[in-house]
């Protein structure tokens, strides 16, 4: 069996021959309170320079969670923080509305953002204004009379339209369904960020429309609106049902009422405004016209007496 003394640190010759070679080289020298410890099981660690990394790191990623209040840019970014593929998914779902599938909680809820809408409401102006010239220059290019002149003015009513529509309406519907909300607890409700989302999506399938729409053919233009109504009116009914039908059966069929008529009086003021066809009465000698009903003015001619 092996002494007390057996057990001790002892040191060695070679260990002398390195410290007589190299006496600056580096040593670890364990004292006995440091063996001490070690055989209680106490081990104290000095981490404070790692606490302090981790603390400073810790202060820096709560800086760039943190958002500025509503008049700062960065409060504002967070509505864009979007990548094409989530902006391209979003309009595949509003093109093709699938029922019992929601567009707030499969497509926008995860992420709503303001960077698709905007541009859709952007291209729509452009779209619908531009169209709009190309169809009057079309239909009116047989008369030796007709001098083409571009309208710009359009591209500032087609602005106002789609603006306050894709703006005042999703307000009028997120306030009205807060304040059922409030009343009857069993809704769900959207918030109006959300609310933005689905009315900014719901008007793509309008851009493609509105180029159909140059095609001079009085019956295929309305097609295409009855077409793209029902298509983006589906995404609307789809969305806004499942919070209006807890709701008494005249509130919620009253308010899918307005959300379509309001819907379905966008796209038929564009195609009577921006999309006006001229017909043509009489032999095509006399070289007299009559421009669409909503602008023809009746010319009476009296014999003289």
């Amino acid at each position: 069996m092996a002494s007390p003394d057996d057990l001790q640190f002892q040191e060695f010759e070679e260990a002398a021959d390195l410290l007589s070679s190299n006496p600056g080289a580096a040593t670890l020298s364990i004292s006995s309170s440091s063996i001490a410890a070690a055989s209680s099981g106490e081990v104290k660690v000095d981490l404070s320079d790692d606490e302090d990394n981790q603390q400073e790191s810790s202060e820096l990623l709560a800086g760039e969670k943190q958002t500025g209040g509503f008049w700062t840019f960065e409060y504002y970014q967070s509505f864009f923080n979007v990548d094409t593929v989530q902006v391209l998914d979003r309009i595949k779902g509003s093109v093709m509305p699938l029922p019992g599938r929601n567009f707030v909680k499969h497509n926008i809820r995860s992420n709503p953002d303001l960077y698709g809408p905007f541009w859709i409401c952007v291209t729509l102006v452009f779209s619908v204004a531009i169209s709009g010239n190309l169809s009057t220059f079309l239909s009116e290019m047989g008369d030796t009379d007709y001098h083409y002149r571009p309208e710009f003015h359009r591209v500032s009513i087609a602005a106002v339209a789609v603006f306050l529509y894709a703006w005042l309406v999703p307000l009028g519907v997120w306030g009205f369904l807060t304040w059922r909300q409030s009343v009857e607890r069993q809704i769900s409700g959207y918030t109006f960020l959300e609310t933005v989302c689905v009315y900014g999506y719901s008007l793509f399938i309008y851009i493609p429309t509105s180029i159909l729409w140059t095609i001079p053919l009085y019956w295929l233009q309305w097609l295409l609106i009855v077409i793209a109504m029902v298509i983006s009116g589906s995404v609307l009914v789809l969305t806004f049902w499942p919070a209006v039908r807890d709701d008494t059966k005249l509130t919620a069929f009253s308010t899918m009422a307005v959300i379509v008529s309001l819907h379905a009086l966008l796209a038929v003021g564009c195609k009577l405004y921006f999309f006006q066809t001229a017909t043509y009465t009489g032999s095509s000698h006399s070289g007299q016209q009559i421009t669409p009903s909503s602008n023809h003015t009746a010319l009476n001619v009296g014999k003289p007496q």
